[in-house]
Order: C-alpha cells, then structure tokens, then sequence
C-alpha cells in the first residue's frame, strides 16, 4: 500500500513546513515510551514528574545524535554527499537519523542531568531502557510508510512490495526484479516484533523479583537490544559494510553492546567482580527505601492545599486538643478510682 509520506505542508515567509508520517510516528514513540518510563519511575519509589523533567533535553540532544551518528555511518560506507557539502547535514528537510546515536547522546544528557540534581542515576536508567525498545518499536511504523529498511527479496507469504522509486540500487534493475511480483524482507516489522517481545519479557523479569538489584533492567535491555539488532543486520543491504565482508559497522557497535549487558548482567548476579560496581546494591536499595518512606512531592502540594483554609488556625487548635483529650481522660479516671479506694 503506497500512503504519502507527507501529511500537510505550508509556506512560513520564506520556509516550507512540512509535517510527515515519519516525524509523527517517532514523536508518538517517544510519548508512549516516557508514557511508560513515568510509570515504572513511580513504581520503583521516585517522582515520575522528575522523570519528565529530565526528558526534555536527552530527547533534544539524542535527535542531534541520531544524526550525527548517521552522517558518521554513511561516511564510513563510502558516501560522500556529506563531505562534499557539509551543510546538507542541516539543512532541511533532515532525512536519516540512526537509532543508536540517539540512544548514545540521550543518555549522556541524561546522566549528566541527573547526577547534577543528586537523583539516583541506576534507578532512572533502569526505568527508562527498556520502554525504549517499546519505542522504536512504535516509530518503525514510519519505516513503513517511507517504504524503508526492507530486506533482500523474498517468496515468503509476509513479503511486501516496494515501488520502484525507493528500491535500493541492488535491486533498482525492474527487469530482474519487477514491481508487480517481486516481495522483499520487512525488516522493520522483524525488529518491532521482536523488540515489543523482549520488552515484554524484561517487564516481567524485573517486576518478579522483589529485591531487584540495580542494573537489571539497563544489562537486559544492552542484550537484547544488541543482538536482536546484530540479527536485523543480516536483513540491512541497506547498511554499510566493513570492506568486503557481511559485517555492517552497526553490527559490530550492536554486539558491543549485547557483550556489555552480559557482563552487567554477570555482575549483577555476583557472578563476576567488578571494582567500580561495589556496594552499589547497597546503595540503591537504600535509596529506594528513602523514596517510599518521603512524600512525594506531589503529596506535599496536596497537604499544603487542605490546609489552606479561613479557620486554619481554628483546624489546628482543634487537632492539637483532640490529641490530648484521649491522655487526659485516662489520667483523671485512674486517680478517680485510687481516691475512691482510699476512701474505703
């Protein structure tokens, strides 16, 4: 089904504003997946409003990394459009963001600002990891629009036609792959699939395990998140390659990454020892229980609304007697019933 990428567009003085599926479909990904992330914030015992405010720039700077990365990669693959004219990088309409240079400059943002403020950094990055494989799930909807991230072709029965204007060069050639019977490989329905799957699963390993260790979450996502996009790249002729080998840059940053997780993995289960990660059990429990036992924020406000009233003073008093009547009542009958002893 062929749907036009482009929803509406305008003149702006002298600046066409175009606004696409694509854009839409990320930015709606990005909603669900914080949506989600406030929520498990709240669940492990902190603010989620704190969550939203720490968003705000690791989703401005992660955009910025996304293409960068992408310039990077398409660079290392031989494309010179870049470097022949750099402004092309900036100049809209922006088209190519990769998913990792977002994900590599959003966290940094992110741990920046929350080490700056004193919030736990492990608790967040626990929260937040792994809706963001719920997230690009979402946003690979886009893909599908754009007619992108398509694999090799393909006889099996959930192949898809691509038209001829969005067919890599490889397969460019409609004589030998014609537009009415040739299918290809949807490679971003395989990484959605799969990437909602491990979601799923990461969900329920966490919240099953009641003295959750820091780092779980952040150790299973670098796994799945890494070698289920090492499997994706095997259907990316689309992706640059190391020389003359089937080994495309991503993949190697992707098993980096599933490498990573199980070590912290690992660690986490005491398995191996690693100096930088010590007593860090100890103290992120601890700051999960100083979370439960301090109010919320947003409790406080609502403390602070009761008890603005006309007869304040009057609520006060009132509660400060009520407290003391249940003592004195006690008191009074116990020497009542001694002087009445006595007087026998």
């Amino acid at each position: 089904m062929d749907i036009n990428p482009v929803i509406f567009s305008f003149k702006l003085f002298t600046w066409t504003v175009t606004l696409t599926w694509y854009g839409l479909i990320v930015m709606s990904g990005v909603l669900v997946g914080a949506w989600f992330a406030e929520r498990e914030v709240r669940r492990r015992g902190e603010n989620g409003e704190t969550l939203i405010d720490a968003m705000i720039w690791p989703v401005v700077i992660g955009i910025l990394g996304a293409r960068l990365w992408y310039v990077a990669n398409a660079t290392l693959g031989g494309n010179t459009s870049f470097t022949n004219d750099p402004m092309s990088i900036i100049r809209p309409p922006i088209a190519g963001l990769h998913f990792f240079g977002g994900l590599l400059f959003g966290a940094i943002a992110l741990v920046f600002y929350l080490k700056r403020n004193g919030y736990d950094v492990w608790l967040f990055l626990d929260a937040v990891a792994p809706v963001t494989l719920l997230g690009q799930a979402v946003g690979r909807l886009g893909n599908y629009i754009n007619q992108e991230l398509y694999g090799p072709p393909t006889n099996l029965p959930w192949g898809i036609p691509i038209g001829a204007g969005h067919r890599l060069p490889a397969y460019a050639d409609l004589t030998q792959f014609p537009v009415e019977t040739t299918r290809f490989h949807p490679t971003f329905a395989y990484e959605m699939i799969l990437n909602v799957l491990a979601f799923l699963f990461i969900i329920w390993y966490v919240r099953k395990d009641e003295n959750e260790k820091p780092g779980t979450a952040v150790s299973l996502w670098l796994i799945f998140a890494g070698f289920i996009r090492v499997f994706i790249e095997f259907f990316r002729p689309d992706q640059p390659r190391i020389g003359d080998s089937f080994v495309s840059y991503t993949m190697v940053v992707a098993f980096l990454m599933g490498v990573a997780g199980v070590i912290l993995f690992l660690a986490r289960n005491g398995k191996i020892q690693i100096a930088a990660l010590e007593n860090w059990s100890e103290k992120y429990q601890m700051k999960k229980v100083e979370n439960k036992t301090t109010p919320l924020p947003r409790k406080r406000h609502f403390v602070e609304d009761e008890s603005d009233m006309d007869n304040q003073e009057e609520i006060k008093t009132t509660k400060s007697r009520s407290t003391k009547k249940p003592v004195a009542k006690k008191t009074t009958a116990k020497k009542t019933t001694v002087k009445r002893k006595t007087i026998k």
